[in-house]
């Protein structure tokens, strides 16, 4: 297995472990599209970290195993089917309605960046390496990074990474927007993040992501008056209410 899955209280853990650098192939796309599955229909879990047992993040694809369909007439057919993959492992993540966070301890390049910006947090270590250059092989971010990287932060920093083949440390990714902590101890602070988060209400928090989501598609503020219409039904937010007007 390249993909495993842990589970501490009320936090899940995807590790990728596919040496040397956790690049992906078919088979790790489709095991960590499974393992993000099955975090996500276990009621037990609040929150859920995708983290590396390798000195990096992820590399991103894995190149040999592009290249090697280098000589196939439908070699183009073959990368296009394999970005789809990518995209819809990808997209279980991002679909979670459960709080989703990359530790990046270590680079995260193409792919591997690609797969944390798929998830709703990123907290990267100072100096660990970030980016999309895949312009600079001839090729693109082809997994998700063209269309999450400019949402996030907009064309010019998008510009920037991706057109410039740009890579950045976590600091400097911190301070363009690209991950919201820059860190020296990732695995601590993914983990408190994640304990945090697992103790929120599940039902608002899905609701408060599929209301930012909707942000700029023209039915965002009718999103927001029927979530928050169907959320103060709920006896969760009963409970809560009364425990914050007791004080």
């Amino acid at each position: 297995m390249t993909v495993t899955t842990s589970r501490n209280g009320a936090v899940g853990t995807i590790t990728l472990d596919r040496a040397p650098v956790n690049a992906f192939d078919e088979q790790q796309a489709h095991e960590f599209a499974l393992a993000t599955a099955e975090l996500d229909a276990d009621p037990a879990v609040g929150a859920i970290v995708v983290r590396s047992a390798r000195k990096v993040f992820c590399a991103g694809a894995d190149i040999a195993m592009m290249d090697s369909w280098r000589e196939l007439p439908d070699r183009g057919q073959r990368l296009e089917k394999f970005c789809l993959l990518l995209q819809e492992a990808f997209a279980t993540v991002a679909a979670s309605a459960k709080p989703t966070i990359a530790a990046i301890d270590g680079a995260a390049t193409g792919g591997g960046f690609e797969l944390a910006l798929s998830c709703d947090f990123r907290i990267a270590r100072t100096g660990a390496k970030i980016g999309l250059p895949e312009v600079g092989i001839g090729l693109l971010p082809g997994a998700g990074g063209t269309q999450r990287l400019t949402r996030l932060v907009g064309p010019a920093t998008a510009y920037r990474l991706i057109l410039g083949a740009e890579l950045v440390d976590g600091a400097t990714a911190e301070r363009l927007g690209v991950v919201q902590w820059a860190v020296d101890d990732v695995d601590s602070a993914a983990t408190a993040l994640a304990e945090r988060l697992a103790g929120l209400p599940p039902a608002a928090y899905a609701a408060a992501k599929r209301c930012i989501d909707a942000a700029g598609t023209g039915d965002g503020y009718a999103l927001e008056r029927s979530e928050i219409g169907a959320l103060i039904h709920t006896e969760e937010t009963a409970r809560r209410l009364d425990r914050f007007i007791s004080g």
